[in-house]
């Protein structure tokens, strides 16, 4: 049996497949219970039957010597300055492209082209293919670009990796089944034509913020990726290709085959016909007003480079930003360039076999207020030195001057923090959140300023509820339904609606914090309850997905004041109970944005997912409970020798189902918080004078 329509489970849970495996539909016997794991004896009102007390106390031991492994462990890989920062691992296109802005831009580079072929050979998987995620599908788009970066770095197109490559390509569509992202890549060396990509004009910068599709209608990512994208979709540049492509289509003599187009009368077909209209204006331009326009959007681009030469600190505004830069007259010994270009190799991360990985981003304040919470949790006394040396690096950190959210609050004054080391432009309110947190659990030596920081934090975080009550990532009243349907947008979440993970965090901040009752609060509280999926849990937009999702609202709800009685809490507590898997551990994966009946709360168990289920139970009063004592067994007898835990499987998303992440440090944090609250009875109080 697979999961039901509600996301509970049946016999045995759908595993993740195998890099070999060539779909999702396979499924495997459930794996062996691990250790000393019994067969659940339901109780009254549906909860999982009670351990033996002896049973209890015997995981008791074994988690306290776990969390100090743990503990100790993350102590050990924190930076003298005082974050915390683990890999960000992604898939292959920020390598592929990496390498052709390299070629595009005339600065490739011999050791550095091989190191990333190295990494992007190491990736394939044994159908030839790339995937996004581990253990995932071939994916067509990331397929083309790695075997694209492939050819750059010398590999030849017979070799049986880049023979079965190509075949595979062809076999699903070739290039023009490929995303917009994939092809514009392709256009800048003559692969594709720039007539059969969707029009993006750079007019678009003067669109006042209150118009559906002005760019403050996107995402602050997306935002930042479309303005430059505006003027290289003007400009239209073409540099001589090395070689051709032609083994990458389906009809080499017709590599773009017409499509019908939508029903005038569907939005679809309005978009469709819109973006032809778009391609006329191209043609007809006058050239004096389109220059402006470009110029204003490179002002725009420079204004919001960050200081360490980063754009947004991440890596595809970065890419197209140089482009677009450089297609304007900038030379690439330009400060903006060459900072730019300076910033994207401080992505890279060099591995031991000599091959270069590139990260999208970077997450020092999400790993470091993450892992301040983990060690006070995990019972570190709250004026320990190295809490102290995080906390004052994240005083440092917090944002004291206007960005693009502040188009739509205007009157709020900054306090946030963002994810990266660089992003003053764009604080999130989910990091936010955490850090407040976090910084209430150290106990200062300068309590007053962590206080006035926190402060500070609070306001600003209530000050972006958006109007259902809730709360983005990036910005308030992101939820435009317009920028979703241009034909350009057809990779990823392009807006920010409310997420029920972010408004979460910040509940629960703000219960902590002492509002309870503030009517923001409860608005938020209302919301979620509201947004509870019918079997029980809760969608996970930053993490993957239902069991992050769950395990981040429940000890919300529980700091916010509603009891483990409540309805909503009984039906998540049932619904974790359900797809548990035999180990102990949970898992769910990434296909559960694209297939809920099947996925829901269902994958192999990783350290990370069994942590966010094991805090939501212990949240909602299970923590004598069967399924707790499960998962706690489960992370004790996973923890590696040195107190850490391994994780293959990608538990982050960047945007559901087309862009997932492996944070290197969930693996630790998450479960010392897990096994500290399960330990010590809960989060870590405020210490007094906070």
């Amino acid at each position: 049996m697979t999961a039901t329509t509600d996301g509970s489970a049946g016999a045995q849970p759908p595993r993740a497949p195998s890099a070999g495996d060539d779909t999702a539909e396979k499924t495997a016997p459930a794996a062996k219970t691990r250790g000393r794991a019994k067969p659940r004896v339901k109780g009254k009102a549906g909860k999982a039957g009670r351990a033996p007390t002896a049973v209890v106390q015997d995981t008791a031991d074994a988690a306290r010597e776990a969390t100090a492994r743990a503990t100790d462990f993350l102590l050990s890989v924190q930076d003298p300055a005082g974050w915390w920062k683990g890999d960000l691992e992604t898939n292959v296109t920020m390598d592929a492209e990496d390498l052709l802005l390299r070629q595009f831009l005339g600065i490739q580079d011999p050791k550095l082209t091989e190191a990333s072929a190295r990494y992007i050979r190491g990736e394939q998987r044994a159908d030839g293919t790339w995937a996004t995620f581990y253990g995932g599908p071939g994916e067509l788009s990331t397929t083309i670009e790695a075997y694209v970066a492939l050819r750059l770095a010398g590999d030849d197109p017979e070799a049986p990796h880049m023979a079965q490559a190509s075949a595979w390509v062809r076999a699903h569509g070739g290039v023009a089944a490929a995303r917009v992202f994939t092809r514009i890549w392709l256009a800048l060396f003559g692969w594709w034509k720039w007539d059969d990509l969707p029009e993006l004009p750079p007019e678009l910068i003067y669109f006042p913020k209150w118009f559906p599709l002005s760019i403050h209608a996107f995402g602050c990512w997306a935002r930042q990726t479309i303005v430059p994208l505006t003027i290289v979709s003007a400009k239209r540049p073409v540099r001589p290709a090395p070689f051709a492509l032609d083994e990458l289509h389906t009809d080499r003599r017709r590599p773009n085959p017409p499509r019908p187009q939508a029903p005038a009368t569907t939005w679809d077909g309005v978009f469709q016909r819109l973006d032809k209209a778009l391609h006329l204006y191209h043609k007809v331009a006058l050239r004096k007003p389109r220059a402006a326009a470009m110029r204003s959007a490179a002002r725009w681009i420079v204004e919001r480079q960050e200081n360490d030469g980063c754009w947004g600190g991440i890596q595809p505004p970065a890419v197209y930003s140089v482009i677009a830069l450089h297609l304007l007259g900038y030379d690439l010994d330009h400060p903006v360039l060459r900072s730019g270009l300076e910033s994207l190799d401080r992505f890279a991360v060099w591995r031991e076999d000599g091959a270069r990985m590139v990260e999208a981003c970077q997450s020092p304040v999400w790993d470091t207020c993450l892992a301040t919470i983990a060690l006070a949790d995990a019972g570190l006394p709250a004026d320990h030195p190295q809490l102290v040396r995080a906390a004052d690096w994240m005083l440092a950190e917090q944002i004291d001057r206007p960005g693009d959210w502040s188009v739509r609050r205007p009157q709020l004054p900054s306090a946030g923090w963002a994810f990266e080391f660089h992003n003053d432009n764009y604080p999130d309110i989910d990091d936010t959140a955490e850090v407040v947190l976090a910084l209430r659990r150290v106990r200062h030596p300068d309590p007053q300023r962590v206080a006035a920081a926190v402060d500070r934090a609070v306001r600003w975080t209530a000050g972006m509820q958006s109007r259902n009550g809730a709360w983005g990532a990036f910005d308030a009243d992101n939820t435009s339904p317009f920028p979703n349907r241009l034909p350009f947008c057809d990779f990823g979440e392009v807006i920010d609606p409310p997420s029920a993970d972010v408004t979460a965090h910040v509940v629960e901040m703000l219960a902590d914090a002492g509002r309870s009752h503030d009517p923001r609060t409860r608005r938020g509280i209302a919301w979620l309850l509201a947004e509870q999926e019918p079997g029980g849990a809760w969608f996970g937009r930053w993490g993957t997905n239902y069991v992050y999702g769950t395990g981040s609202v429940l000890p919300a709800l529980a700091e916010a004041g509603v009891p483990g009685s409540h309805p909503a809490v009984r039906r998540a507590v049932g619904w974790l109970e359900r797809v548990q898997n035999e180990d102990g551990g949970w898992g769910e994966d990434q296909r559960s944005y694209q297939d809920k009946e099947k996925w829901a709360g269902r994958g192999v168990s990783t350290a990370s997912q069994t942590a966010w289920a094991l805090m939501a139970l212990l949240a909602a009063g299970e923590r004598d409970g069967e399924a707790v004592r499960r998962g706690v067994r489960w992370l004790v007898e996973a923890q590696l020798p040195d107190g850490s835990w391994d994780e293959p499987y990608f538990t982050g998303t960047g945007f559901p189902w087309d862009f997932s992440i492996n944070y290197h440090l969930y693996r630790q944090v998450f479960p010392l918080t897990a096994l500290g609250r399960y330990v010590n009875g809960g989060p870590a109080g405020v210490p007094v004078g906070v």
